[in-house]
């Protein structure tokens, strides 16, 4: 029998904020706490997926990591917002440009999600459905970029299931990198679809800021630990929306 609100997230009720932020690495997660929050609790460690409360700029705020892709991004939104009462998720993670305007440590704001994934499917929606960000959400975070001095674009990701994708054999300039480039898609990540869905399924608000970790066209890339601690910029302007959304 479950003694907490949901199977994968041993918090207790009212242990969370109204406002989570969400990267995919738990050591990104335990990094935002131990840097940004005042008086942060650990209150959730299932499988190693930290779930950390505190404060920042007076305003409670949480942060726990959602795991890589779009399952794990699914099921961690969807408990935090039918089983915790979370209003706001905004995803904190990397992306990989595929814009030549586009350079690694700047911020992507998605404003909306295509995909390749399946996920809407359980909806039983007719044709297809637009997965885009909260406007409360992203119009915070336009300010905070700006507030922040951050380089930042505001458009489509791509969310997709598949990482390492086999494009064997597959013609020159036929590949699906080459449409969504021709699309105007800014970049690519795995999670920002779910949450998207998640959050219009159940009135909630979600938004994905991601920082460019790696240029598809260039072959640039940051490391891990780069990725890890260096990040914050983004982790700033996720916080100052957090505070900003307090009161809505």
């Amino acid at each position: 029998m479950l003694t907490t609100p949901t199977p994968h997230i041993a918090a207790k009720p009212g242990d969370f904020g109204k406002t989570v932020l969400m990267p995919g690495d738990p050591l990104r997660a335990k990094f935002i706490a131990e840097n940004f929050l005042e008086n942060p609790i650990l209150v959730n460690n299932v499988r190693g997926v930290q779930g950390h409360t505190g404060y920042y700029k007076g305003v409670k705020v949480s942060v726990m990591a959602s795991g890589m892709g779009m399952p794990s991004m699914g099921i961690y939104s969807h408990e935090l917002f039918t089983g915790y009462g979370v209003e706001n998720i905004i995803r904190v993670g990397s992306a990989g440009a595929i814009q030549e305007h586009i350079h690694l440590y700047d911020i992507v704001l998605a404003q909306g999600a295509c995909t390749d994934s399946a996920w809407a499917n359980q909806f039983h929606l007719p044709g297809t459905f637009a997965p885009i960000a909260s406007y409360e959400l992203l119009r915070e975070a336009v300010k905070a970029c700006e507030e922040n001095g951050a380089v930042y674009h505001v458009g489509n990701v791509n969310s997709s299931d598949v990482f390492y994708g086999d494009h064997a054999g597959v013609p020159e300039g036929m590949t699906s990198l080459y449409g969504l480039k021709k699309m105007g898609v800014l970049a690519l990540e795995m999670e920002a679809a779910a949450l998207y869905m998640n959050a219009a399924r159940y009135g909630k608000r979600g938004l994905c800021i991601c920082t460019v970790s790696d240029h598809v066209l260039t072959g640039e890339l940051t490391t891990a630990e780069e990725r890890q601690k260096y990040f914050t910029t983004m982790m700033k302007v996720a916080l100052d929306v957090a505070v900003a959304m307090e009161q809505v």
